[in-house]
């Protein structure tokens, strides 16, 4: 059903979606102005928007829960027949409004974090900026327009993620002096900002490829022109061209979300400040990619109801995915930056929400993954703010990026450590009662059961990704509130600093998605009933996507009532057992402090080497550095010294000896005596002579 005007002109409704994404371009435009007078107010005028942007999102909510939308389009590219438009579906509306409150909740953070940084109207011009941009990417109806969005991310996250360009070492990532492969592992912000910029380049060129194969044989980008005349599929399909557009389509999506091979950059996007990592890893830059393989996911599964299979484009999903699940996990078990162990943990948990929505391609019952991938992407969005949020605070404080720099914080920071507690649980998925159990017991419940041959080894890589998650993220908490102060906090004191809480304006934020983390993981399968309805009715009237699955219904009011009937015993079991392994193992080593870690580690030379390899980020960093940045530089002076210098400047040099020569010659013909001059005459005609003769 679509509420308000559908080619031209403004409903009420349609006023109200435009403001989502306009209202926070507004605050950009304003703030520097606002500068002028006053640059503390300039957060306020961040903060006052980001809530009006988000209580515009809030009023849509009920259009979703009764399965209706809002399609409003203007007259933009008349040539094409290309009209700007904004679609808030509930795929939409529900995403806009993860957007704008966890954005909302940064802002209020970053008025306390940011407090007394003198380029604060860039910071909050940047943030605005941010946050418009990933609203246009979810509300707009029709690719070109979603990729202004998509390169307003990009542009923000480079600008902000090199936001202390100065380059100080306080603001680098990485241990100063660590070399891999012979390459220094330690990055400045600018150097940062330049490879995020790069590095999802890549990503936006094969998007941008794709989107315009398609558009070659649509004639549109229109979503919804696209899923209304389906012919351009047909054809597409038959010249073998439909799985490659699909595929470099994901290639943006890759790109943004930082999944394998494009997930280096994101580790390097720690030198930003905290807030900005909030933000890009919970709201904005790396959802964009889910939010668009959910967009487009639907569309493409409805194409076998005209006999397109797509199960090539949906397997490359789930195993993307998946590779950089366990991947990113590997690594955040052993590096010690904390910012970092949290940037791992999100390009992992992407990786968790890319593989339920590839197996949900893959199932008879899409609408199963795509729940469990879009309920994931809602819960770590919670977790993982008040995670960074919490870390942002601990760095405040703390002064030092590095968990070996902290220790015993416990009994200074007391709501911070319970805060990050309860976060720490959603990302573990702690049973029963954190969101993050429920959603990961969807994903693992609908790889299982979706009957694909590639389900089992995908799912074993679920659960294996689990346990370490686990795992980090007690070693995390254990390393920052377990233990005795460090040597750092112990230096700080004697210099008469005194450990502390965070201010409210900081704790507040991160405390609200902590307790909401728990408060709807309480409620949870009943709440993922809620989203599964959602989508069930909006896949079926958007899509013609059937679902005929009665599972969650039955599984919500068993839990409640006899709590284990209903529910898959081997998805739930390997939830159970994954998170019992992890933090056993994690409170062993770095709460309960029954064995040392370090020693244990050089104990056996196998583990040495594993710990190795994993802090080396298994060498694919230093490889991507050797392949296109090391190497080509190398070539590129090869062919200035040796092809430049000496082959094309000693080309350049022959036509100039040889007019140079040549006007010698005949300077030296000039020499002012008639009878040299009569001389080379008869010579001349004697030649013209001989010739002729010939």
């Amino acid at each position: 059903m679509t509420i308000g005007p559908f080619e031209i002109g403004f409903g009420l409704g349609g006023l109200k979606v435009w403001a989502i994404w306009i209202l926070p371009f507004i605050a950009a435009i304003i703030i520097p102005g606002v500068a002028k007078f006053s640059k503390r107010a300039t957060g306020g005028v961040a903060v006052a928007f980001a809530l009006a942007s988000a209580i515009s999102a809030a009023t849509l909510l009920p259009l979703a829960l009764g399965n209706h939308e809002v399609h409003n389009q203007i007259p933009w590219i008349s040539s094409i027949g290309l009209k700007a438009g904004v679609l808030a579906d509930p795929l939409a509306i529900i995403m806009s409004n993860v957007v704008a409150w966890i954005s909302f909740l940064i802002f209020v953070y970053s008025t306390g974090y940011m407090k007394g940084d003198k380029d604060l109207t860039r910071f909050w011009f940047w943030m605005a900026f941010f946050v418009g941009s990933m609203q246009l990417i979810v509300l707009s109806d029709n690719f070109l327009q979603l990729f202004f969005g998509w390169e307003g991310v990009g542009l923000a996250s480079y600008a902000l993620v090199g936001f202390w360009y100065k380059d100080k070492k306080k603001d680098h990532v990485g241990i100063e002096g660590r070399h891999v492969l012979g390459l220094m592992d330690y990055y400045s912000p600018t150097h940062s900002g330049m490879k995020a910029f790069i590095m999802t380049k890549v990503g936006d060129i094969m998007m941008l490829a794709g989107m315009f194969l398609i558009f070659a044989f649509a004639g549109t980008f229109g979503f919804k022109e696209l899923l209304a005349n389906t012919s351009w599929a047909t054809t597409m399909s038959a010249q073998h061209l439909l799985i490659p557009a699909a595929v470099l389509l994901f290639g943006g999506a890759i790109g943004k979300s930082a999944q394998f091979p494009l997930n280096e950059w994101l580790l390097e996007a720690m030198t930003g400040p905290t807030a900005v990592s909030a933000l890009i890893h919970a709201a904005t830059m790396v959802k964009a990619g889910v939010f668009l393989v959910a967009r487009l996911g639907p569309l493409f599964f409805a194409l076998a109801a005209i006999g397109i299979n797509m199960d090539q484009f949906f397997e490359v999903v789930a195993w993307v995915g998946a590779i950089t699940a366990l991947l990113l996990a590997t690594q955040g078990m052993v590096h010690p930056e904390i910012k970092k162990v949290l940037a791992y943990s999100t390009g992992s948990q992407i990786g968790y929400m890319m593989m339920a929505l590839g197996i949900a391609g893959l199932s008879k019952q899409f609408v199963d993954g795509y729940t469990a991938g879009f309920f994931h992407l809602i819960s770590h969005a919670m977790f993982k703010a008040s995670l960074f949020m919490a870390a942002g605070s601990l760095l405040h404080i703390v002064g030092s990026r590095f968990m070996t720099d902290m220790g015993g914080l416990k009994k200074y920071m007391k709501k911070t450590y319970a805060f990050m507690w309860a976060a720490g649980l959603g990302l573990m998925g702690a049973p029963f009662i954190t969101t993050g159990f429920w959603s990961k017991d969807a994903i693992f419940a609908a790889v299982y059961e979706s009957g694909n041959t590639w389900a089992l080894p995908i799912f074993i890589i679920a659960v294996i990704t689990a346990m370490i998650t686990t795992f980090y993220t007690t070693r995390m908490i254990g390393m920052v509130f377990f233990g005795n102060k460090s040597k750092h906090i112990e230096h700080l004191e004697k210099e008469g600093y005194h450990v502390h809480e965070a201010s409210p304006s900081m704790w507040i934020p991160y405390g609200i998605l902590a307790v909401l983390t728990i408060a709807i993981g309480v409620v949870g399968l009943t709440f993922e009933h809620q989203i599964h309805q959602i989508f069930t009715d909006y896949l079926a009237s958007s899509f013609g996507i059937k679902s005929t699955d009665t599972n969650v219904a039955t599984e919500s009011q068993s839990i409640l009532g006899g709590f284990l009937q209903g529910v898959n015993p081997i998805a739930l079991t390997a939830s159970l057992a994954a998170f019992a392994i992890g933090f056993a193992l994690g409170y062993v080593f770095y709460i309960g402090r029954f064995a040392d870690p370090v020693k244990f580690v050089n104990s056996n030379i196998f583990f040495y080497a594993i710990h190795k390899f994993f802090l080396n980020r298994w060498y694919l960093n230093a490889l991507i550095y050797w392949a296109f940045v090391v190497a080509p530089l190398y070539m590129a002076r090869v062919i200035y010294r040796y092809f430049e210098n000496f082959v094309m400047e000693g080309f350049n040099l022959v036509p100039e000896k040889t007019m140079a020569g040549g006007a010698r010659i005949m300077q030296a013909t000039q020499t002012g005596v008639s009878q040299s001059y009569l001389y080379i005459f008869g010579v001349g005609i004697l030649i013209v002579i001989l010739l002729l003769l010939i």
